[in-house]
């Protein structure tokens, strides 16, 4: 809070008074992978908010199961810390394309950012999109060009690529005018040249921060308070958090408020009762804050993200950022199978349909639709990622839930024609393997826009692909390239319908029984294809097991054991060897079943099946879809 006014936070009993500093707020933006969640660990380490004999985790802001093991950010976090008695509000965003419904209202939260760019890759179509957001709302970037130690650097041609960049996406002069910083995050140093000096560790970094990023407009602090809610979270002691950045005038615990959903409607009247601000990776209570802080607020039970939190006094809400459309939907659809409610304790469409609307308010980049039948759900999302994290979730939450092929979210035209969400796809890939890749995207329906040298033997193709031909080629273009090629998506424009694509070549083994599939009856089934199960789990009419070599599917049954006589021995079934089934993820899983085919999703399997499990009713499904 500028202006030297005080404040208060609590170390066990006892009550601190504070002098607030001068504030700063920043976002660290990058590509997937380029160093944002390394680099903040660093900066929390060097300006003292971790004690010289503290233990933390790498990758601290990192918090969530799943990005721990995916080795990606998820969702948005603040964090803050001290230099030269100046507090910084640090806001580390997801890269990934899917996560940018939290990319779009962070950055209309602060002030200045810095973007990550790797010394090798260079700019990335995420660097792209992040970069594109930052521009729009008039942030001035400072370019950090991070893992400078890499043996394929190329700074000086990243740093080219950069300002071809900036110029595209029509920055102003003043934008253009970005300082640049060197170094390597994970190594803790940034410089205002390639080569260092390295033993001043991130201190050009905060410098520059101070120096280039404006202070937090205060003019309103005598005006009525308002905030834009940002991120939504629950705690299990104060309940829903808003965390936002206050635009205009003060707020105290207790103090009354209202809540403007975006048209100015009053969803609700409240009081705050706590308000909590980033110190560290903690959080403290505060009993003041103004105009240009960063604060978390609780109290409220119904105000969300993108709602205007305001005095009593005020009548217009705050305009937030819109958010782009969904592009990618799946069915959630209550687990019906013969094992449904054997592994996990949610199962109702009640409990269904109560998570998916939670989901839904902090995460304004989903749209929900319950369907006609009450039994299922429409959950619409920037990407098949996006998607497959909240599935893993809920699973993780004890979940059971059948989950559709992803689909693709068509529009109409002015002149009623079709549009499809067309990706631009960046693909480096070995020399050796690229005429492969072009041809596979050829055949869905890809058109190659750019290629050109990316280091060394390795080329970086460019292609703008409808979004539906793009659905399952990951696991396929790894298959492709022997594990080498990267593919980076990011959704460019709609476009006329491209006609129709060739779907999967195979089909699929089905169990004609429910029991546990014996080895015996495996082993003599190798040859019609390979197996996504082993030998003594539970299976269910209607599931798959396999994948038929043929374009058909096959009923077979994998219950059926050896005959036993006086003159053989059951013992002899053990000399049986298996072919290791194919490992079905939840990602591959719904990336490569059909139509009439659904992911059983529960706390400890992945199961895969058809949509019909009687076999009459599936043969009805084909000829009625055949006919239409």
């Amino acid at each position: 809070m500028p202006g030297g006014a005080f404040s208060t936070f609590y170390r066990g009993l006892t009550l601190f008074p504070v002098t607030l500093m001068k504030l700063r707020n920043i976002a660290i933006i990058a590509h997937v992978d380029h160093g944002k969640t390394t680099l903040v660990d660093n900066l929390l380490a060097q300006s003292g908010t971790f004690r010289d004999n503290e233990r933390h985790d790498e990758r601290a802001m990192d918090s969530n199961d799943l990005e721990k093991e995916r080795g990606i950010t998820i969702l948005a976090k603040a964090t803050s810390v001290e230099w030269n008695n100046t507090r910084i509000n640090i806001v580390d965003t997801p890269g990934h394309a899917d996560f940018g419904g939290e990319v779009e209202r962070i950055l209309n939260m602060v002030d200045g950012a810095v973007i990550l760019v790797d010394a090798s890759e260079g700019p990335m179509p995420q660097t792209k999109f992040v970069l594109g957001k930052a521009l729009k709302v008039g942030l001035r970037p400072i370019v950090a060009i991070n893992k400078i130690d890499r043996t394929d650097e190329r700074h000086q041609e990243v740093l080219n690529e950069i300002f071809d960049l900036f110029v595209s996406l029509d920055a102003t002069e003043e934008q253009l005018d970005f300082p640049v910083l060197y170094g390597s995050g994970r190594s803790g140093w940034m410089a205002t040249e390639p080569e260092g000096p390295q033993d001043q560790g991130l201190t050009p970094l905060f410098d520059m921060i101070l120096k280039h990023v404006p202070e937090p407009d205060t003019a309103g602090k005598d005006e009525p308070f308002k905030m834009i809610g940002t991120i939504l979270e629950a705690n299990p002691f104060l309940g829903r958090l808003i965390t936002g950045r206050i635009q205009a005038g003060s707020i105290k615990p207790n103090q009354p408020v209202k809540v403007l959903d975006g048209q100015g409607k009053l969803l609700e009247s409240g009081r705050i009762s706590k308000i909590l601000a980033f110190r560290g990776l903690d959080r403290v209570p505060l009993d003041y804050a103004e105009a240009g802080d960063i604060v978390a607020i609780a109290g409220l039970s119904k105000g969300t993200v993108a709602d205007t939190f305001c005095d009593p006094a005020v009548t217009e809400p705050l305009h937030a950022q819109p958010i782009d459309p969904p592009t990618v939907t799946m069915s959630f659809l209550v687990n019906d199978s013969p094992l449904a409610g054997t592994e996990g304790d949610k199962v109702t469409s009640r409990v269904i349909r109560d998570r998916l609307l939670k989901e839904a308010e902090g995460n304004v980049a989903l749209k929900i639709e319950e369907a006609s039948d009450r039994d299922s759900f429409y959950v619409s999302g920037r990407g098949e990622l996006q998607l497959a994290v909240l599935i893993e979730t809920m699973r993780r939450e004890g979940f059971e839930l059948g989950i559709s092929r992803p689909r693709v979210v068509m529009q109409k035209g002015e002149n009623g024609e079709i549009l499809e969400p067309i990706e631009e796809v960046v693909i480096d890939v070995d020399e050796e393997h690229s005429g492969v890749v072009v041809q596979k995207m050829s055949e869905r329906k890809a058109e190659m826009v750019a290629l050109r040298p990316s280091g060394g033997d390795r080329q970086r193709l460019v292609f703008h692909a409808p979004t539906r031909g793009l659905i399952g080629y990951q696991s396929e273009l790894l298959t492709d390239t022997r594990g080498t090629a990267i593919m980076n998506r990011l959704f460019h424009s709609y476009a006329p319908f491209k006609g129709e694509l060739a779907g999967r070549n195979t089909g699929v083994l089905i169990s004609t029984d429910a029991g546990e599939s014996v080895a015996f009856a495996m082993f003599h089934l190798e040859d019609r294809g390979p197996m996504v199960i082993e030998a003594g789990v539970k299976v269910y009419a209607g599931m798959i097991i396999g994948i038929h070599t043929r374009e058909n599917d096959l009923e077979v049954n994998v219950l059926k054991g050896k005959k036993l006589t006086n003159m053989r021995a059951s013992g002899k079934d053990e000399a049986i060897k298996l072919t290791p089934p194919i490992r079905m993820t939840l990602d591959r899983a719904l990336s490569w079943i059909q139509d009439d085919e659904l992911v059983e999703v529960t706390p400890k399997t992945i199961r895969l099946r058809k949509l019909y499990l009687d076999s009459n009713e599936r043969k009805r499904f084909e000829k009625s879809r055949k006919a239409a």
